[in-house]
């Protein structure tokens, strides 16, 4: 039984009077004259709407709507949807059952430009009105779906930005996921990355902590997005941190294949992302990880980045290459046919070159910047140039004394830290006094004692 709110409470059931009369008057206005039966269905409207009967007005509402829809009066039906909605003491329960059966009919609309007109009719009478804001969204995202399919991308985008979609508390939690993400991917199609970026953040990455399906195939739905969202910005470390999060899905984790592709894309893109605490302590534990040994090539790959040891690049080139350009899984990555491909491949190549600087001033205090530029296989403008970015992003400590062509590696201490490395040298050296004091008095007495045994 349907439940009346108080404040639209019947003050006279119509409910028999209906039951008697529309169908009469459906079949009236769809066979004989649709403009009098109309009109009587409208008298009848009135009259079960100044009695607050909301179910029975309802009623009457939606036979309204079915009349104009199977008789064709689309300029009608279009008049009708507006004037039934600002009629006096309208009441919002017919007026949500005469909107909902509107937008079940119009799914037998095939005409899309007829079809156009009456989702706009039909967002112009719920725009502002929270007890139909659900209903709006499904015709806003309805309307930019066959935007899309003309090619206007833009407009498509615009018309679904218009839903505050995150504030609808009437909408089912699916369904608000669901269409975020359709603002979010248009945006991408616009290339509108700024957008995207704030909208992404509507959604609480908790609502996938389920293992329910539907809600694994939102969670890829929505990783997807944020991977191209993040590739385009060059975010690769964040990239690698959602193929990662896609690892923790179950229908991932069950597909052999589909789980070593993640693991795969996350190597990768934790390899061109650049240097800093948070990169090396995620490889230290990819490696650590057992399902990291199901893809040997691509572990060994990720050593050679975590090990303290030069990188020769046509080595590993040679190596790693066809695996990385050519692999059914990974070939889209370093796609060599598109711009974005030589790109990251350039920048896998950058890693390399740093991870040689890096090894560098672990095991140098000075080097000529010809014997660098030998060593990282480039020229030496090249090696100064990367050298600089380091030293600016505070990856490693250097100065380079041009005239000389010399690189030193270590650090001038500021006057406390100086006065502390002294005094901690000069407490090591007193101690090795004392114990070279304590040594020497120990075999005095001893070859004292012997003389006197001699004796």
């Amino acid at each position: 039984m349907e439940v009346i709110p108080e404040s639209t409470k019947m003050e006279v059931d119509y409910s028999t009077t209906v039951d008697e009369s529309l169908p009469k008057l459906e079949k009236e206005a769809k066979e004989g004259s649709f403009f009098e039966g109309l009109e009587k269905l409208l008298n009848l409207e009135k009259q079960v709407r100044t009695g607050a009967d909301a179910i029975s007005t309802g009623r009457v509402l939606e036979a309204i709507v079915r009349v104009c829809f199977e008789s064709k009066q689309w300029d009608a039906l279009c008049e009708q949807l507006v004037s039934l909605t600002k009629r006096r003491s309208q009441l919002k329960a017919a007026v949500s059952k005469m909107v909902q059966e509107s937008i079940r009919l119009l799914e037998g609309v095939t005409d899309k430009e007829l079809k156009i007109k009456i989702i706009e009719t039909l967002r112009t009478i719920t725009a502002g009105k929270i007890y139909v804001e659900v209903e709006r969204a499904r015709l806003t995202h309805q309307l930019s779906l066959m935007l899309e399919e003309e090619g206007k991308i833009g407009e498509a985008a615009n018309t679904m930005q218009e839903l505050q979609i995150e504030t609808y508390g009437s909408m089912d939690k699916q369904e608000k996921v669901e269409l975020i993400m359709e603002q979010m991917r248009l945006c991408l199609q616009r290339k509108d990355y700024i957008r995207a970026q704030i909208i992404s953040k509507k959604i609480s990455t908790r609502v996938f902590q389920t293992d329910e399906l539907l809600y694994q195939k939102l969670k890829l739905r929505y990783y997807k997005l944020m991977i191209e969202l993040d590739e385009a910005d060059g975010k690769y470390l964040s990239v690698c941190k959602h193929y990662r999060s896609l690892l923790e899905t179950p229908i991932i984790e069950e597909d052999e294949e589909e789980r070593k592709n993640m693991m795969r894309h996350s190597v990768i893109y934790l390899l061109l992302s650049p240097f800093d605490n948070e990169q090396s302590d995620l490889a230290h534990r990819i490696l650590s990880e057992k399902r990291t040994e199901t893809i040997p090539l691509y572990r060994e790959l990720l050593q050679t980045f975590v090990r303290n040891e030069l990188i020769h690049w046509g080595d590993l080139c040679t190596k790693y290459e066809g695996e990385l350009k050519g692999g059914p899984q990974s070939s889209h990555v370093f796609n060599p046919a598109s711009d974005e491909g030589n790109k990251r491949w350039t920048e896998l190549k950058n890693r390399a070159v740093e991870h040689n600087i890096r090894v560098m001033a672990k095991y140098y205090t000075r080097i000529t910047l010809a014997r660098m530029a030998e060593l990282l296989d480039l020229s030496v403008e090249e090696s100064e140039q990367f050298l600089s970015n380091l030293v600016v992003a505070k990856t490693v400590f250097a100065k380079v004394d041009r005239l000389e062509g010399i690189v030193s590696f270590t650090s001038n201490l500021n006057p406390p830290e100086a006065l502390n490395a002294w005094a901690g040298n000069l407490t090591t050296l007193m101690k090795l006094v004392g114990r070279t004091t304590h040594l020497i008095n120990k075999e005095e007495m001893v070859y004292r004692h012997l003389l006197q045994v001699k004796e």
